[in-house]
């Protein structure tokens, strides 16, 4: 045996060497969410008896577009109102004040959210006839009884 050869030695000998930087499956498909770990829950949530490898992928990334989609929501409601930090109401305008992902999460309750301002239009004071305006200030303070 060479010498020269032992140390550039790869994956079947493993002497040493230049070792290869791993990349991950996340880097791969050019995602922030964890592929990998998902591919983990899928095989040990026994969902099925076997996971494709795209599985996971897909999964990632729809998770990954979620998330952006609610926090760049929240993120303008933060805006909306005055704040530089996202909280949980901010989350909840923005959930409910979208058509779709209103539907998505119709059943989740968000901790802390509160709930979309909503007055009842039968509870409004009635508008007074401009009629009714010019007699007197009496007209203008309590609406009349049906």
């Amino acid at each position: 045996m060479e010498s020269g050869k032992s140390a550039s030695r790869g994956a079947g000998g493993r002497k040493g060497g230049e070792r290869k930087k791993s990349v991950t499956k996340s880097v791969k498909a050019g995602l922030q969410f964890p592929v990998g770990r998902l591919a983990r829950f899928l095989k040990k949530g026994r969902y099925s008896q076997r996971t494709g490898t795209g599985a996971p992928v897909y999964l990632a990334a729809v998770l990954e577009y979620l998330a952006a989609e609610v926090l760049e929501l929240a993120g303008n409601a933060a805006r909306d109102n005055k704040k530089n930090r996202i909280n949980p109401r901010h989350v909840l305008l923005a959930v409910r004040n979208d058509e779709e992902l209103g539907k998505l999460l119709q059943g989740v309750t968000i901790a802390s959210g509160g709930v979309l301002p909503n007055i009842n239009p039968v509870l409004l004071p009635k508008k007074i006839a401009s009629s009714d305006a010019e007699k007197g200030p009496k007209a203008s303070k309590s609406p009349k009884k049906a």
